[in-house]
């Protein structure tokens, strides 16, 4: 009898280092799956961007931010324009052909969207370039040779913007946090809390919007609000804040409707550091140089992508 009791008792020891084995294994997949699932994705959308296009300092900050993120376990894609300074070569862009085929509709004319992507020196990172004939091609920013002032930037402005909305909604990627940097993006926010309000991909999305140094002393154009009236769900007074159409304007629209706000230059001008270094219900980021850790804004995206 006693040996009939011991051969049970050694098949259940068996099992008992066998199925919490099992089990372990199991768990640890699950937790990898939703560790996997749970991944929060930010989108930089910016003017100017290290090593690309450098027009203040704040383009080498975006680059570390964008590299920061990314060790850090953000997913990150970055968007700017290709403008026509920009080698192709040297950076080696090629075209996306998955996304071609998108037309920007603006003030009634629409316009060719071609997009290109390169990979950001040192990181495992891809920046997607807008690029169009009509407002991308010349070799200048936004002056000619002679310091004058493009007529079309405030139709580049529209079409960058829409373009860069239309291009994340053709990647059919949801970002949790939108950081836009540059006056160019200014219509962004605006355009998420508004004209996009009903769009999925962008249902949860958190805007952090970068207030710059004042670059351009011309105005947009008087109708520039009309113009960026991209469709019914946008009308004229939610642009109230753009009315001046200035840099200081632009700056001011896009701070006005964006869920958190930095500061990408040490001198602001005033009446912006004025009206946005504390908002109530915003969290306020002062300006980081690029040689700084850029903690804060890490903070900052965890602390949005949380919400």
């Amino acid at each position: 009898m006693d040996g009939l009791r011991r051969k049970p008792y050694k098949q259940l020891h068996f099992k008992v280092i066998f199925v919490p084995s099992h089990t372990d294994f199991f768990l640890r997949r699950a937790k990898i799956r939703k560790l996997m699932s749970i991944k929060k994705r930010i989108l930089f959308i910016s003017t100017e961007m290290s090593p690309y296009l450098e027009l203040t300092e704040f383009a080498e900050v975006i680059n570390k931010l964008a590299i920061k993120s990314n060790d850090t376990g953000l997913e990150v894609r970055c968007i700017m324009p290709r403008f026509g300074v920009i080698n192709e070569r040297r950076h080696r862009l090629h075209e996306v052909v998955r996304l071609s085929g998108i037309n920007v509709s603006v003030d009634n004319d629409d316009y060719p969207l071609q997009i290109k992507v390169a990979s950001l020196p040192n990181a495992r990172l891809q920046v997607y370039f807008l690029e169009n004939e009509d407002f991308f091609k010349r070799k200048q920013v936004f002056h000619d040779e002679e310091e004058n002032w493009f007529d079309d930037n405030m139709l580049r402005t529209v079409f960058f913007c829409k373009g860069a909305l239309e291009t994340v909604k053709k990647f059919g990627w949801p970002p949790d946090i939108i950081h836009c940097s540059g006056w160019m993006t200014a219509l962004i926010p605006a355009y998420i809390k508004t004209a996009y309000k009903k769009e999925p991909v962008f249902g949860n999305s958190k805007v952090v919007f970068t207030i710059g140094q004042n670059t351009f002393k011309e105005k947009l154009g008087t109708d520039f609000m009309q113009k960026a009236l991209i469709n019914a769900n946008i009308k004229e007074k939610d642009l109230e804040s753009f009315k001046d159409s200035n840099n200081t304007a632009m700056f001011k629209g896009g701070a006005t409707f964006a869920d958190a706000i930095t500061f990408g230059a040490d001198k602001i001008e005033k009446k912006l550091s004025d009206e946005f270094a504390k908002v109530k219900g915003k969290k306020v980021v002062p300006f980081k140089g690029w040689d700084s850790d850029l903690t804060e804004y890490l903070e900052l995206y965890n602390d949005l992508a949380g919400k």
